[in-house]
Protein backbone atom coordinates (compact mmCIF):
# COMPACT_ATOMS: atom_id res chain seq x y z
CA UNK A 1 0.00 0.00 0.00
CA UNK A 2 1.08 3.57 -0.92
CA UNK A 3 2.31 5.49 1.96
CA UNK A 4 -0.10 8.64 0.68
CA UNK A 5 -3.26 7.24 -1.09
CA UNK A 6 -4.45 9.59 -3.18
CA UNK A 7 -8.39 9.76 -3.04
CA UNK A 8 -11.27 12.56 -3.86
CA UNK A 9 -10.42 13.86 -0.49
CA UNK A 10 -7.41 15.47 -1.70
CA UNK A 11 -9.11 16.71 -4.95
CA UNK A 12 -9.26 20.02 -4.49
CA UNK A 13 -11.62 20.94 -8.05
CA UNK A 14 -8.95 22.71 -10.17
CA UNK A 15 -7.27 19.72 -12.76
CA UNK A 16 -4.35 21.84 -12.60
CA UNK A 17 -3.99 21.07 -8.95
CA UNK A 18 -5.07 18.12 -8.68
CA UNK A 19 -2.73 16.82 -11.29
CA UNK A 20 0.36 18.28 -9.46
CA UNK A 21 -0.91 17.10 -6.43
CA UNK A 22 -1.21 13.80 -7.80
CA UNK A 23 2.27 14.17 -8.89
CA UNK A 24 3.67 14.78 -5.14
CA UNK A 25 1.88 12.18 -3.59
CA UNK A 26 3.82 9.79 -6.13
CA UNK A 27 6.75 11.71 -5.66
CA UNK A 28 6.26 11.57 -1.71
CA UNK A 29 5.69 8.03 -2.34
CA UNK A 30 8.68 7.56 -4.41
CA UNK A 31 10.85 9.25 -1.63
CA UNK A 32 9.08 7.29 0.88
CA UNK A 33 9.65 3.85 -0.67
CA UNK A 34 13.74 4.30 -1.62
CA UNK A 35 13.92 5.09 2.08
CA UNK A 36 12.20 2.20 3.16
CA UNK A 37 14.75 0.21 0.76
CA UNK A 38 17.56 1.18 2.00
CA UNK A 39 18.68 3.51 -1.31
CA UNK A 40 21.86 4.94 -1.17
CA UNK A 41 22.34 8.63 -0.46
CA UNK A 42 22.97 9.48 -3.54
CA UNK A 43 19.31 8.09 -5.06
CA UNK A 44 17.09 9.22 -1.62
CA UNK A 45 19.34 13.14 -2.52
CA UNK A 46 18.23 12.98 -6.05
CA UNK A 47 14.76 12.09 -4.97
CA UNK A 48 14.77 15.05 -2.26
CA UNK A 49 15.97 17.18 -4.87
CA UNK A 50 13.60 16.70 -7.79
CA UNK A 51 10.28 16.96 -4.81
CA UNK A 52 11.65 20.12 -3.74
CA UNK A 53 12.03 21.58 -7.21
CA UNK A 54 8.76 20.53 -7.95
CA UNK A 55 7.01 21.47 -4.79
CA UNK A 56 8.71 25.03 -5.61
CA UNK A 57 6.80 24.71 -9.31
CA UNK A 58 3.50 23.55 -7.93
CA UNK A 59 3.47 26.44 -5.23
CA UNK A 60 4.67 29.07 -8.04
CA UNK A 61 1.25 27.67 -10.45
CA UNK A 62 -0.63 27.85 -7.40
CA UNK A 63 0.43 31.22 -6.74
CA UNK A 64 -0.17 32.51 -10.47
CA UNK A 65 -3.54 31.72 -9.82
CA UNK A 66 -3.94 33.03 -6.76
CA UNK A 67 -2.89 36.24 -8.48
CA UNK A 68 -4.78 35.96 -11.71
CA UNK A 69 -7.85 35.85 -9.79
CA UNK A 70 -7.13 38.03 -6.63
CA UNK A 71 -7.54 35.06 -4.27
CA UNK A 72 -8.10 36.83 -1.20
CA UNK A 73 -6.28 34.88 1.24
CA UNK A 74 -3.03 34.66 -1.16
CA UNK A 75 -0.72 36.51 1.45
CA UNK A 76 -1.38 34.07 3.63
CA UNK A 77 -1.24 30.87 1.67
CA UNK A 78 2.08 32.39 -0.03
CA UNK A 79 3.14 32.46 3.43
CA UNK A 80 2.36 28.92 4.17
CA UNK A 81 4.25 28.29 0.91
CA UNK A 82 7.38 30.38 1.61
CA UNK A 83 8.14 28.64 5.41
CA UNK A 84 7.21 25.17 4.07
CA UNK A 85 10.01 25.78 0.98
CA UNK A 86 12.49 27.50 3.57
CA UNK A 87 12.12 24.04 5.62
CA UNK A 88 12.71 21.80 2.90
CA UNK A 89 15.92 23.47 1.47
CA UNK A 90 17.47 23.33 4.89
CA UNK A 91 16.85 20.15 5.04
CA UNK A 92 18.45 19.31 1.43
CA UNK A 93 21.18 21.11 2.95
CA UNK A 94 21.42 19.67 5.83
CA UNK A 95 21.55 16.57 4.26
CA UNK A 96 23.93 17.51 1.79
CA UNK A 97 26.06 17.63 4.32
CA UNK A 98 25.54 14.56 6.14
CA UNK A 99 24.11 16.50 9.36
CA UNK A 100 20.75 15.06 9.00
CA UNK A 101 19.10 11.35 7.38
CA UNK A 102 15.51 10.97 5.93
CA UNK A 103 14.37 9.46 8.62
CA UNK A 104 10.41 8.20 9.36
CA UNK A 105 9.78 11.32 11.65
CA UNK A 106 10.85 13.30 8.31
CA UNK A 107 8.48 11.50 5.81
CA UNK A 108 5.53 11.73 8.51
CA UNK A 109 5.85 14.99 8.79
CA UNK A 110 5.62 15.76 4.86
CA UNK A 111 2.78 13.46 4.38
CA UNK A 112 1.09 15.31 7.62
CA UNK A 113 1.89 18.81 6.01
CA UNK A 114 1.20 18.22 2.52
CA UNK A 115 -2.46 16.25 3.05
CA UNK A 116 -2.86 18.72 5.83
CA UNK A 117 -2.53 21.36 3.29
CA UNK A 118 -3.99 19.60 0.53
CA UNK A 119 -7.04 19.37 2.66
CA UNK A 120 -6.90 22.47 4.38
CA UNK A 121 -5.64 26.06 2.64
CA UNK A 122 -5.65 24.21 -0.86
CA UNK A 123 -9.70 23.03 -0.57
CA UNK A 124 -10.23 27.07 0.10
CA UNK A 125 -8.19 27.80 -2.38
CA UNK A 126 -10.03 25.63 -5.00
CA UNK A 127 -13.33 26.70 -3.84
CA UNK A 128 -12.52 29.93 -4.74
CA UNK A 129 -10.96 29.18 -8.01
CA UNK A 130 -14.11 27.00 -8.81
CA UNK A 131 -16.78 30.16 -8.11
CA UNK A 132 -14.26 32.09 -10.63
CA UNK A 133 -14.77 29.37 -13.44
CA UNK A 134 -11.78 27.31 -13.18
CA UNK A 135 -12.21 23.41 -12.78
Amino acid sequence: MAFIQWSDDLSVGVSKIDQQHRELVRMVNQLHDAMSQGKSKDVLGGLLEELAGYTVQHFQTEEQLFDTHSFPAAEAHKKAHAELTQEVVSFKQRFDKGEVMLSVQLMNFLKNWLVDHIQGDDMNAGDFLASRGMS
